[in-house]
């Protein structure tokens, strides 16, 4: 791509015994500079040949007899020849700047879509899909056929989500997160609106075809993941805690893992169950990691918020303040996780639920005591260190019965 840094050349370096005779015409049709490197090690080892005492060189001369210089320019005219001439060198050198291209190009589009957020729609898709199966004979080709097509058309729509917030925020990002593709500039702005855009088309076709459910959880997830970013009249959801904290719980809480559920529930069942025990303890462990997560990411960034006008709860709050809130939000809901647990009618469930959140909760009260709140990257840590603890709980999630 034409925004992408692909590489530089390597050019060979010169010295003495590595004189190479070429005619202009060689020169002006532009050999490849590592074939000039070939020729060089090859002079090297004649060069030291000539010095090795009663051995024979490759021209069948001894050691004793002095080469011509014009024979040794006729061998290096041929092993010039045959090395510009090789169609396996050529075409092997020729893969190497699109393959090299490729590569760089899906490394920057993989932290585009911003991993750890990635892993987490994956992990919810999967949490949400195991909670409708209820015996062994549901792992059908159907179901995994169903299981595809939302990662596939949620990678999409995870796309457009990232991408819509990067190009809006390019210049807040270049004092947060200097590091992104867009702000970093190793992605251009046309490139990266146009990968964003057909990913929501790829996204809403996925789901057109693969079920109404999952169609309308795209569409939801379109529609907030877009107001919480563009900076339009109403929107840019993201300047205010509260609309911020809506926006997180309709993507990870509420409309979106709802979508996958009955996406996978009635192409399974042929019916939904919004109200069983498993939901409501997804939607309500999910709400509390979502306005945990949400709250606690502007707490790193309150020096480029607060000069672009973003009045996040960690500005209003105060660092301090704003680390605490998060960590007790979470440390209860495991506490009430507990509790859910314990009254789980199979035993397996009640005591994987009950030991699995108590033992989170000391980890989290633990790292946090241990986090120094005045230090950026410390926060940034424990930021990272939560969406662990949620990526965790989904595999929980999956397991409550």
């Amino acid at each position: 791509m034409a925004s992408l840094t692909v590489g530089s050349l390597c050019k060979p370096t010169s010295n003495g015994l590595s004189i190479l005779v070429t005619s202009s015409s060689s020169l002006s049709t532009g050999a490849h500079a590592s074939n000039f490197l070939r020729i060089s090690k090859v002079e090297n080892n004649v060069s030291a040949q000539f010095q090795r005492r009663g051995y024979k060189n490759h021209f069948g001369q001894s050691l004793h007899e002095p080469l011509s210089l014009q024979k040794m320019d006729e061998e290096k005219f041929k092993l010039n020849a045959a090395s510009t001439n090789n169609p396996q060198f050529d075409a092997t050198h020729d893969l190497v700047k699109p393959t090299e291209s490729v590569i760089s190009f899906l490394e920057v589009l993989f932290r585009f879509i911003r991993p750890y957020a990635a892993v987490g729609t994956v992990l919810c898709i999967a949490s949400m899909s195991l909670l409708t199966v209820e015996k062994l004979s549901d792992f059908s080709p159907l179901f995994f056929m169903k299981v595809l097509q939302a990662l596939v058309g949620a990678m999409f729509m995870q796309m457009w989500v990232c991408g819509i917030n990067q190009i809006c925020d390019i210049e807040l990002d270049k004092i947060n997160k200097p590091s992104l593709p867009l702000a970093s500039g190793e992605l251009s702005m046309t490139t990266a609106i146009t990968v964003s855009a057909l990913s929501a088309i790829m996204s809403f076709s996925i789901g057109w075809i693969a079920s109404p459910a999952l169609f309308w959880g795209f569409v939801g997830w379109f529609v907030v993941g877009t107001a919480y970013s563009a900076n339009l009249p109403w929107l840019r959801w993201k300047r205010f805690p509260l609309t911020s904290a809506f926006y997180m719980l309709c993507s990870r809480a509420l409309v979106v893992p709802i979508g996958y559920y009955l996406h996978m529930q009635k192409s399974i069942h042929g019916g939904s169950a919004l109200l069983s025990r498993p939901i409501l303890f997804a939607v309500g462990m999910l709400s509390a990691f979502c306005i945990s997560t949400i709250f606690f990411k502007d707490i790193p960034d309150i020096e480029g918020d607060r000069m672009h006008g973003i009045k996040s709860l960690a500005i209003t709050l105060g660092e301090k303040r704003t680390f605490w809130m998060c960590i007790w939000i979470l440390e209860i809901a495991y506490v009430a996780a507990a509790f859910f647990g314990a009254t789980s009618p199979i035993t397996w469930s009640k005591y994987i639920t009950v030991i699995s959140h108590l033992a989170m909760a000391l980890a989290l009260w633990t790292r946090a005591k241990s986090t120094d709140v005045k230090n950026k990257d410390a926060v940034q840590s424990m930021y990272y260190f939560l969406w662990q603890l949620f990526f965790a709980e989904y595999g929980l999630i999956a397991l409550v019965r």
